[in-house]
């Protein structure tokens, strides 16, 4: 069992690892709901939520990538995942995509570059390329997400 200060100091990417390292169902859907934290189900949803459509350029983003050890010098998803609304439809419209595209790239130069690269596996939906968590092991977690009619 984590202890309670892990789950507010563990960086989303450690996170998810840990999950991913677990060897079971229950153990990966036990982690989950120790770790739960607003940040770790935006990430979630914005990976296995089909109807959420990230309005970013599929693949790789050109973004310097932030080589400073973790817990320093840079910015959390653990704050950070409440901006992640203006990179998917319906999400901040108003907004030109050249300055959406600009503010993504800021956001991601900020983080650590674990976090990064899980922000950028999860908009083209594919966080299990790096980590082994199924949709059905999220939704066993947190039965109560609604998943579905998001944009």
């Amino acid at each position: 069992m984590a202890r309670k200060t892990d789950v507010n100091t563990l960086l989303i990417s450690e996170v998810l690892k840990k999950v991913s390292n677990a060897k079971t169902k229950a153990e990966k859907i036990d982690l989950l709901r120790t770790y739960n934290t607003n940040a770790l189900r935006a990430i979630l949803i914005v990976n296995y939520d089909e109807s959420l459509i990230s309005v970013m350029p599929e693949g790789e983003v050109p973004y310097k990538v932030n080589d400073a050890p973790a817990g320093t010098e840079h910015t959390r998803l653990a704050k950070e995942y409440r901006k992640l609304y203006r990179f998917f439809k319906g999400g901040d419209d108003r907004l030109p995509m050249m300055k959406k595209e600009t503010l993504f790239i800021q956001m991601l130069e900020g983080l650590h570059e674990s976090e990064a690269e899980v922000i950028v596996l999860a908009k083209d939906k594919d966080l299990q390329s790096k980590y082994r968590i199924t949709a059905a092991v999220v939704k066993e977690a947190f039965p109560r997400i609604e998943w579905g009619e998001r944009s």
